[in-house]
């Protein structure tokens, strides 16, 4: 068990979004022999959860929440290059595929989405942003996704979640995925209409959906 200070330390470097002591804290904790996701579950995931929340009321700007999800990024990544040779665990990982559609050029949230994800032991493949439909079913279909993610920040591009299940419907895929929806216009109401299965309003929200539709 990792001693309870440094788990407040880590939490206060993320919070603090010094990212190369959140770097040097997960990798002593690595050297030490603990186990890294139990940094991840104690200190990274819940500060971070505060950051998405700090932002959504105003109180943290654009800047500080990029460099805050760079530094769980670089943490994340060391977390699952540690983790990395345990083989059967990673036989057992659920696969999900992430992306921001078409035309949409935001992904600060689905980073944050992503990185949450890889901490919760999920095996993510982010294809960025601006993804056209064809794309994320081809890498989908290519990887043998259980889950399709979607994000879409601007009402213009919201059109393009309706697009990929229809386009699944079409070509009878629709059944082999489960698919989830997120992003500022986005609503359950919206998720109904259009026939996703989940819609996630906040990252944290987005980890307990996938786990309910891989029950």
């Amino acid at each position: 068990m990792i001693d309870q200070e440094i788990i407040e330390e880590a939490r206060a470097l993320l919070l603090g979004r010094d990212k190369e002591r959140v770097l040097e804290i997960t990798q002593q904790v690595i050297a030490a022999g603990h186990d890294p996701m139990e940094l991840m579950d104690e200190a990274f995931i819940p500060a971070i959860n505060e950051v998405g929340d700090q932002f959504g009321c105003g109180q943290l700007f654009l800047p500080e929440l990029i460099e805050t999800a760079e530094a769980m990024k670089a943490a994340t990544e060391l977390v699952n290059e540690a983790i990395a040779g345990d083989v059967a665990e990673q036989k057992e990982k659920k696969k999900v595929v992430v992306a921001s559609v078409k035309g949409d050029v935001h992904d600060i949230g689905k980073c944050i989405v992503v990185s949450l994800m890889r901490a919760n032991g999920f095996e993510v493949h982010d294809l960025g942003r601006d993804v056209s439909t064809e794309a994320i079913i081809e890498k989908a279909v290519a990887v043998g996704a259980d889950v399709i993610g979607t994000s879409a920040l601007l009402t213009t591009t919201m059109a393009e979640q309706k697009v990929l299940e229809e386009t699944l419907r079409s070509e009878g895929l629709r059944d082999r995925f489960k698919t989830i929806i997120g992003g500022a216009p986005a609503t359950q109401r919206w998720a109904a209409r259009i026939g996703a299965d989940a819609y996630a309003e906040t990252a944290p929200d987005g980890i307990a959906k996938i786990r309910e539709l891989l029950a």
